[in-house]
């Protein structure tokens, strides 16, 4: 009678835990302020192209996932408070962030650029050719530290978000700024605001100190098993064309690769 009360027991605790795993409910953290790659639309929803790639992981991996927006300066802080499972919010891979997170592979590849007034003649991007200029960057990001590092002698604005230092731009409160290459391609050439303002110059910024190896998916690090899942569904939906469907929908190139 032991032997089966026990067994029962076993059986129920098993049939427990496999409606636990079931029921599981990963959550997604990322920023809601960085067009195109994820944003807040009129209604209060999160999407962008950050958003569906995870939602498509999520689905490949058969599990319910939830979004939840964040500050981007709170955004590894909350990760390791356990406000969400996973950040997918165009993180740059740096050894830097890899001291306090786990990264997925890439999944997609990474490049910041300079933004400046039209006109604004710059040629050099030199210490020494941008001292006493105004260059701006979203605080908390690469772009800030990269702008620190490379040129001392500016006088430095750091924002909370990046639309924060677009709207500076566009009023003339920059002289200068670095951000990520592609959402800064996606703002002069299809925001009003940006391409009446604003251009591209010089050459893209591809120092690994930098950009790292890509952009990843951030997890703690000791959730390794949702790290190998999750680049296992990277690679299926790589595979089958859930990738390049969602990316079409935001780019004119395939952003896994760059070309």
């Amino acid at each position: 009678m032991k032997n089966r009360i026990l067994t029962l027991a076993l059986i129920c605790a098993g049939l427990l835990s496999s409606t636990a795993q079931a029921a599981e409910k990963l959550k997604i953290g990322t920023e809601g302020a960085y067009p195109p790659f994820n944003f807040v639309d009129s209604t209060g929803k999160v999407g962008g192209f950050d958003v569906e790639i995870g939602l498509a992981l999520c689905e490949r991996m058969k599990v319910e996932c939830e979004v939840v927006a964040q500050d981007w300066d709170g955004i590894i802080p909350g990760l390791l408070a356990k406000k969400y499972d996973m950040i997918i919010a165009s993180m740059f891979i740096t050894e830097e962030r890899k001291k306090q997170v786990a990264f997925s592979n890439p999944y997609y590849l990474a490049a910041m650029t300079h933004v400046a007034p039209k006109g604004a003649g710059l040629t050099e991007f030199t210490n020494e050719a941008l001292k006493g200029k105004v260059i701006g960057a979203q605080s908390g990001t690469t772009q800030a530290d990269y702008i620190a590092a490379v040129y001392p002698d500016a006088e430095i604005k750091l924002y909370p978000t990046q639309d924060e230092a677009n709207l500076d731009m566009v009023n003339g409160r920059l002289d200068l700024q670095v951000g990520d290459m592609l959402p800064m391609l996606d703002w002069v050439t299809k925001n009003d605001d940006g391409k009446g303002c604003c251009e591209l110059i010089g050459e893209p910024i591809t120092d690994k100190k930098f950009v790292g190896d890509g952009v990843g998916i951030a997890v703690r690090q000791e959730d390794n098993d949702l790290r190998e899942k999750l680049n296992k569904a990277l690679e299926e939906i790589r595979a089958d064309g859930t990738y390049q469907k969602i990316n079409d929908k935001y780019f004119t190139i395939d952003v896994y690769t760059m070309k």
